[in-house]
This record gives structure tokens, C-alpha cells and sequence, in this order.
């Protein structure tokens, strides 16, 4: 009886284990992993993607919404078509951060171990880490104090047809103590703003203008 007993409990923990780690689909709906918990792939369509704080996750994206990694959890990888992606306070991306029409920002002590990128919108950093380069071609840009990026930064030139409906020039900062390492490369034009107290790679295709303080 007691075998039996002990044997009921172990195939019950692993079957709340695998259940932890389904994946979550839906359409038109948001998906939602609560804190603390494990699941799968997390994937919604015309609605937001919300991962809760310590929640750990492998693939988080949406179709038409947004997503939101909670502090101190983890994804492999975060994508979005179109909807902002936002890293909290220390969360973790083991692999890429993507988005074609939407804006990103990774806060204090967020963890991008891969490739950042988006064609429009902003990308923020405020005292947060990529390790794979960051790579837009429409985006502002803001590598914000104690940041660091490896891996270089790429603006794109954008497509003929794209230009000639928005002609704006992106705007990119590199704030107080941030780092980048690697080419800062641009294909287009930009305004390019380098605190006096950054440190940056070889810069291609633009020239710095250099400030003090906490903001050009």
C-alpha cells in the first residue's frame, strides 16, 4: 500500500510538472503566465503576451499585441509583430528580442544574451545589457546610463519605398558610463549623441556630438 501510495504522488508531481511546462496558444486573447510559474511556447494572435514576475517561459510572442517579461523572469525568445516588447526589472532572454512595429525597453538590470532589433518604434536600455548587438533601420535609440551592448549597433538604410513615406531622422543616444562595443555602423542618417563619459567602438556613416550630463 505504501508503494502504491509513494508511487501515486511521484507520477502525479511529474505529471504537474509536464502540465507546468505546456505550451499557451490563443487568438484574439491575451495569454498570461502567472509568477513564479513554468510553462512552454506562449503564443497569442491579435492580443498581449504577459509573463509573470520569476515566471520562466521558452518562446514569448504575439501577433498585433504586446509583450511583457516580469522581473527577474526568463524566456529563450521574445517576438512580436506588431506590439511593444518590455523587459522588467532584471528579466532574461537567453537568446534573440524581436519586433518589426513596436517599441522596446529593457529596464534596470534586464538581460538580452542574443540579438535585439525592430524596424520602427524606440529601442530604450536603461541600465541593461545586450550581448548580441542591437539593429534597427527606423528606431530612436537610447543605450541609457551603465549599459552595455556587445555586438555593435546597426541602423539600416531603409527600403526606397519606406523612405519616401517617412523620411524622419532616428535619434540615438549613448548615455553616462554606457558601453558598446563593436562598429556603431549607419547606413542612413541619424543624430548621434555620445556622453563625454561612454565609451564606443569604431563609428561608420555618422559623427558624434558630444555631451555632458545626463541627456543631450
Amino acid at each position: 500500500m505504501r508503494r502504491t501510495l509513494i508511487s501515486l504522488l511521484i507520477a502525479l508531481s511529474v505529471s504537474g510538472a509536464a502540465l507546468a511546462d505546456d505550451d499557451i496558444s490563443k487568438v484574439n486573447g491575451s495569454a498570461q503566465v502567472e509568477a513564479g510559474q513554468h510553462a512552454g511556447d506562449v503564443h497569442t494572435v491579435n492580443g498581449s503576451v504577459r509573463v509573470g514576475d520569476n515566471a520562466v517561459v521558452q518562446k514569448a510572442s504575439t501577433v498585433n499585441g504586446a509583450v511583457e517579461i516580469g522581473k527577474s523572469a526568463t524566456a529563450t525568445i521574445v517576438k512580436s509583430v506588431n506590439g511593444g516588447l518590455t523587459l522588467h526589472d532584471n528579466a532574461r532572454v537567453t537568446d534573440e528580442v524581436e519586433t518589426v512595429n513596436g517599441k522596446v525597453l529593457l529596464e534596470r538590470g534586464a538581460d538580452v544574451k542574443g540579438h535585439l532589433s525592430n524596424v520602427n518604434g524606440e529601442i530604450s536600455l536603461e541600465g541593461a545589457h545586450v550581448g548580441g548587438g542591437i539593429e534597427t533601420t527606423n528606431a530612436d535609440v537610447t543605450i541609457g546610463e551603465g549599459s552595455k551592448v556587445e555586438g555593435g549597433l546597426l541602423v539600416k538604410k531603409p527600403s526606397m519605398s519606406f523612405f519616401s513615406s517617412n523620411d524622419r531622422v532616428p535619434k540615438i543616444v549613448i548615455g553616462p558610463h554606457a558601453v558598446v562595443q563593436g562598429n556603431l555602423t549607419f547606413q542612413r542618417e541619424v543624430e548621434l549623441y555620445v556622453s563625454d563619459s561612454a565609451t564606443v567602438g569604431k563609428i561608420e556613416g555618422a559623427t558624434a556630438k558630444e555631451f555632458s550630463g545626463s541627456a543631450p
